[in-house]
């Protein structure tokens, strides 16, 4: 039995194509990101009693910081902006929007602190003609996601 446009859009995943970055309040395009997680620290606790009641795990609810990549395409006048960000130490917030095919929100990953720590330059070469990319090193915490309705 086919599914109505509207089951589709419910049952199927989406594509990681469709996403939007915004730094800062400004949205900026990126051609991929990557490293985007949320990890605990974890202890498992031994005790006298552990043979007969098993170990205890212990979660800490610390926020870690994790490194996340940002790569685009490079245009004129678009780099300055990430020489800044990279000279500075303050942090910034950063949203990644996963949307559906009307360009609509569906799931966004909120990260609090994010700080530029290493621009990486495009590689050069004569023999290709493959779109010149630059990546954009950043070390985050306080990632959280949420799910629109």
């Amino acid at each position: 039995m086919a599914l109505s446009v509207d089951e589709q859009k419910a049952s199927y995943p989406l594509p990681a194509y469709a996403f939007r970055v915004t730094i800062d309040g400004e949205s900026v395009g990126f051609a991929k990101v990557s490293g985007l997680q949320r990890e605990h620290d974890t202890v498992i606790y031994r005790h006298g009693l552990s043979a007969f009641e098993g170990e205890t795990l212990i979660k800490f609810y610390r926020d870690k910081w994790f490194d996340m990549t940002l790569e685009r395409g490079v245009a004129p006048g678009t780099a300055k902006w990430l020489y800044k960000w990279l000279e500075s130490s303050d942090p910034r917030s950063l949203i990644v929007d996963l949307c559906d095919a009307d360009a609509n929100v569906v799931i966004r990953w909120k990260v609090a602190k994010a700080v530029a720590v290493k621009i990486t330059a495009p590689t050069f070469d004569a023999t290709s003609n493959e779109v010149v990319i630059e990546s954009l090193s950043l070390k985050v915490s306080g990632v959280s996601v949420e799910e629109k309705d």
